[in-house]
């Protein structure tokens, strides 16, 4: 019996994925305003009643796609399982960050970003998506911790770091994302070393 719900549970999975990176797709190629619902279902191959199934709107399909990642990212891998035993709280956060935020990740995390600023009706999604990421920290952190420290101390420092992306993403801060290349002068700063720089700060107390 376990296995059937299992199966379906999955199968249900990959129906929300799929519809999610249709929508995703469209939205890169066309932007919000240039493809509807019965695009999205006719790129993936489903029906418009399956998709009122999974969602309420193509903005919240087009979010789904980068939900669905996050939770694959947690199902494959553990942050915790390479880490020394004298390990940090920081460094938990750090081995998480490298596994969440991959070159594919964040160069279509920043597309992402980018259709919000041209499309506030995203705006709400996008930050359901940096939520889905915080959380993931906040659990991974408080298992890593097993009330080790106060309750609010894991939650600042998880908002403090991924505070942190938002300006790479939406361009207020010049940082190359990693297979960028170098553009002239522009003096963009390495992706590895921006976030090398953001923990030494953190574990320097600011």
């Amino acid at each position: 019996m376990n296995s059937k719900l299992n199966l379906r549970d999955k199968k249900k999975e990959a129906t929300a994925y799929a519809l999610a990176v249709a929508a995703f797709e469209l939205a890169l190629e066309h932007g919000m305003d240039g493809f509807i619902v019965d695009d999205v279902v006719q790129k993936a191959g489903y029906s418009r009643r399956t998709f009122a199934n999974y969602f309420s709107c193509k903005e919240e399909a087009v979010a789904a796609y980068f939900i669905g990642i996050i939770a694959v990212q947690e199902k494959e891998n553990n942050p915790l399982a390479a880490l020394p035993s004298d390990a940090t709280p920081l460094d938990a956060l750090y081995n998480l960050l490298k596994l969440q935020f991959t070159s594919e990740f964040l160069h279509k995390l920043r597309q992402f970003v980018s259709l919000a600023n041209q499309y506030p009706s995203l705006e709400p999604y996008i930050l359901n998506v940096f939520r889905h990421l915080q959380i993931t920290a906040q659990e991974t952190l408080e298992q890593f911790t097993r009330g080790r420290y106060a309750d609010g101390y894991t939650h600042l420092l998880v908002g403090a770091v991924y505070g942190a992306f938002v300006p790479i993403l939406d361009g207020r801060l010049n940082v190359m994302l990693p297979g960028e290349q170098q553009s002239g002068d522009s003096g963009a700063m390495p992706f590895q070393q921006y976030l090398n720089s953001m923990f030494a700060y953190l574990r320097n107390g600011f």
